[in-house]
């Protein structure tokens, strides 16, 4: 194993296709990991499974996978958009679910290493993505995560 783990974090919302493909691009990204529940959005035209799968390898060679161990249920996210639970509520459930899920047995170091975790949120503060990578941060020694 490397001596540290480049972790990476991205949002599509209020990003243009042009700067989203340049982040990737800029930071040597060589796996976008989409973390959404719902990856055929209509959020964002690029970002909708099929043609994000296209874009990455076209234009930069970046593998593309969708990992549903990484979104949170449906039932979580629902009443977090309902308001029924507040984001810290919402938290601590996405944190056991994933420690449920044991998801640090499926996701190899090097697998990360280079890896950029994908959801529709703008901002990191708010969203799952971050949750995902603190996580995996504190199962494995020396990870560095990147917020794009």
């Amino acid at each position: 194993m490397k001596n540290s783990i480049h972790l990476f974090t991205i949002g599509f919302t209020q990003k243009s296709a042009e700067t989203f493909f340049e982040l990737l691009l800029k930071n040597n990204i060589k796996r976008v990991i989409d973390t959404r529940l719902n990856n055929v959005s209509q959020l964002a035209g690029f970002s909708k499974k099929q043609d994000l799968s296209y874009f990455l390898k076209t234009i930069g060679s970046i593998e593309y996978e969708h990992d549903l161990d990484l979104a949170p249920t449906g039932d979580i996210l629902n009443a977090y958009k309902k308001k029924e639970i507040t984001w810290d509520t919402y938290e601590q459930e996405f944190r056991a679910l994933i420690k449920k899920r044991k998801i640090e047995t499926k996701l190899t170091p090097d697998l990360l290493q280079e890896s950029c975790f994908l959801c529709s949120e703008a901002k990191p503060h708010h969203c799952h993505r971050r949750i995902v990578a603190e996580y995996l941060s504190d199962k494995f020694t020396e990870v560095k995560i990147v917020h794009l």
